[in-house]
Parts: C-alpha cells; structure tokens; sequence
C-alpha cells in the first residue's frame, strides 16, 4: 500500500515538473481566424487586421470564375485558389507593420494586412 502511494506522488511530482518546465504547454495559442476575398478581381476588404506577436489563419475566398494566386514576400506565403473555391493559409507570428499582398496572376490586384 505505501509502495502505491509513493509512486502515486513520484508521478505527480514528475507532472508538477514537466509542467513547470514548458514541456508540456498549458494551453495552447489559439490562431486567429481572418478572411479576405477576391471578387471582379479586387480584394475585399482590401485592408485587413491580424494581431502582433500571433500567428493566425487566413482563409482566402475566391469569388471570381478564374484562378488567383495569393501571394506576399512579406510573408513569405503564396498560394493557388482555384476559381469559386477557397483556402486557408497558415501564417506565423509577426511584428507589428503593415505587409503587402497581391494576386500574383493579376499583379493590379492588391491589399495589405495591418499586424497591431
């Protein structure tokens, strides 16, 4: 019986260790979720907001019957949507700033994404 309960408080004083230490994440960081679409190829909106220091999901719409090439050296992203279809792109953490993004099949078409 004492034999159960030591091992009982090595494991949670193993727990309360790994815990401690990070290795084991509290809670995770939850990804904000942003929108953008493309329609008459325009961006709408063509400015939007992702929060700095985050990382966060963008889901690009295309509303158009033509493919569009989401892209930003900026952020390092780029990716193919197929016409009336949509994706979701997964974007680091950034700093605060505003970062340019363009359809890089249409190079007229354009917006940016303001991190606060």
């Amino acid at each position: 019986m004492q034999t159960n309960m030591k091992r009982v408080a090595w494991a949670a004083a193993l727990l309360g260790v790994v815990l401690l230490s990070g290795l084991i994440p509290l809670r995770a960081q939850e990804a904000a979720a942003i929108q953008v679409s493309v329609k008459d190829h325009s961006f709408e909106p063509a400015e939007i907001k992702a929060p700095a220091g985050k990382p966060f999901t963008l889901r690009v719409k295309n509303l158009d019957p033509t493919p569009m090439e989401f892209e930003s050296k900026a952020l390092r992203v780029e990716k193919v949507v197929a016409g009336n279809a949509e994706a979701t792109i997964s974007v680091r953490a950034q700093k605060a700033g505003r970062y340019d993004f363009f359809d890089d099949f249409n190079r007229k078409v354009h917006g940016v994404l303001v991190v606060e």
